[in-house]
């Protein structure tokens, strides 16, 4: 028996964008549709508002996920994008908020409680604060970490590192020792090479580079009697 369901299989966008910036008016900062996508900028101190909209009147019923981003060049450097579903028109809509290290975005967990986490997840890689989140703390990384691991000016290395201690029976944490002695890259080319000596290169029998190879005579070539006799005599089969 075929299953009927009111939503389309595939959902289209067209007048999606317009009809949207339209019903959250001032609240809108930019919108842009892009890769089959669109995204709406609003307000930062409307977030609550705008997604509330969304949801009643337009039936954008899930907030599927949250995620951060970080433009360390702008003032407000930090974008929270908030990913929305409609199930009964099978359609999704991205809404992004800017701020900066300092300013807290409004909570959104009035509106979906599974929010919670995921704002904490966003301050946790970010460090983006959340008004009226009652328990904004890490959630993936250790309690006593310090920074924010998806900022763009984090170390990909850290500063601390832990392990099992065999002498003190506990996890320790210590300052991070990188194991390799190279750790870093010129890019040169590989056709260029390398001004220095790397470890291992002074066992190589290094050519004469500055002893041109010239091929004046026979002798330089392979060519000659010799050589025009065996080719002669072909390729036995």
């Amino acid at each position: 028996m075929a299953v009927v369901h009111s939503a389309p299989k595939f959902a289209s966008n067209e007048g999606v964008r317009d009809t949207l910036v339209a019903a959250l008016g001032d609240m809108v900062v930019s919108s842009q549709e892009e890769h089959g996508e669109i995204s709406i900028t609003v307000e930062r101190d409307q977030i609550e508002n705008a997604l509330r909209t969304l949801r009643d009147d337009y039936d954008y019923q899930q907030m599927m996920e949250m995620a951060g981003v970080d433009f360390p060049e702008r003032a407000e450097r930090f974008e929270v994008v908030y990913m929305l579903l409609s199930l009964t028109k099978n359609h999704r809509v991205m809404v992004k908020v800017c701020t900066d290290e300092t300013t807290p975005v409004p909570t959104i967990t009035t509106l979906w409680p599974n929010a919670g986490w995921l704002e904490r997840e966003v301050f946790d890689m970010y460090g983006v604060l959340f008004d009226g989140n009652t328990d904004l703390r890490r959630i993936l990384t250790d309690y006593g970490f310090e920074g924010h691991p998806f900022r763009k000016d984090f170390p990909l290395t850290g500063y601390t590192e832990l392990r099992y201690s065999e002498e003190e029976k506990r996890v320790v944490y210590e300052p991070v020792e990188l194991a390799q002695d190279l750790r870093s890259f010129d890019f040169l080319s590989p056709w260029e090479g390398a001004d220095y000596q790397l470890p291992g290169d002074e066992k190589a029998d290094v050519p004469d580079v500055d002893k041109p190879k010239v091929t004046e005579g026979p002798k330089d070539t392979g060519a000659g009697k010799k050589a025009e006799e065996k080719a002669a005599k072909g390729v036995d089969k």
